[in-house]
């Protein structure tokens, strides 16, 4: 994505009135609205680069579906953040907004400051996306020695008893945060970190704690997901001897 100081939006509405307030609404972030009133439309201004920094996409358009439409996108391999926008409160159908890849639904009509606010934490989300994570640089450091003692009262022995059993649990623990970011199962994905943060602070598994924290924080984030899964290979493959015997 080029370098620019202010945001790109790509905002694609078919009502006339309901584009005119959210362009006017979203150039105040501040940003550059680019606008579509079609599926057709929208994707010939995104071609095939990273052009904008975000997508607020109608749910329901004349010559298709804002879901659809984002999985388009996708298919070209860009990277834009995405929020769908709709009339709709029904809850299976914003479910299935979520579901289908955007990072959240906003439900019109919506009062300028709720946009504003959703549009800057989405961008703020695409730019942390982006970003390297800040992990420990090397295998050496996935595991924190000093921090395991002192949260088991200095007892070494406790240290690699239930190192031992963590790392034999890894793998499936993994396995599940996996299948949930696969399935787009965001709470799930949520609830699986919680208690592996937990484990890993008991353990001192310092690598692998960064990357499940970054994980929790962006947990539909390809790419947080494929630091968490880099960070546990890394976990797995430095073992420290005692609880590896």
């Amino acid at each position: 994505m080029e370098d620019r100081m202010t945001a790109r939006i790509l905002l694609v509405e078919d009502d006339p009135t309901t584009c005119a307030f959210l362009a006017t609404a979203a150039r105040g972030v501040p940003a550059e609205v680019d606008v579509a009133d079609s599926c057709a439309t929208a994707l010939a201004l995104a071609g095939d680069a990273d052009r904008h920094d975000l997508w607020l996409i109608d749910a329901n358009l004349p010559d298709g579906d804002g879901a659809g439409l984002l999985a388009t996108l996708r298919a070209r391999g860009l990277r834009a953040a995405a929020l769908a926008h709709t009339a709709t409160r029904d809850h299976d159908a914003l479910a299935d907004l979520r579901a289908a890849g955007f990072r959240d639904v906003l439900v019109k009509p919506m009062p300028v400051d709720a946009l504003q606010a959703a549009v800057r934490a989405a961008l703020s989300r695409q730019v942390r996306d982006a970003a390297p994570a800040v992990l420990p640089e090397t295998s050496a450091d996935a595991w924190d020695d000093a921090a395991a003692l002192a949260a088991l009262n200095g007892e070494q022995a406790h240290v690699d008893a239930l190192r031992k059993l963590f790392v034999a649990e890894l793998p499936a623990a993994c396995g599940v945060v996996r299948k949930a970011a696969q399935a787009g199962d965001v709470g799930a994905v949520r609830a699986a970190l919680h208690r592996l943060r937990a484990s890993c602070s008991f353990v001192g598994a310092a690598r692998l704690t960064a990357a499940v924290a970054e994980l929790q924080d962006s947990p539909d984030s390809a790419q947080a997901l494929e630091r968490f899964e880099q960070a546990t290979q890394d976990t797995l493959s430095s073992v420290p001897v005692g609880a590896a015997d």
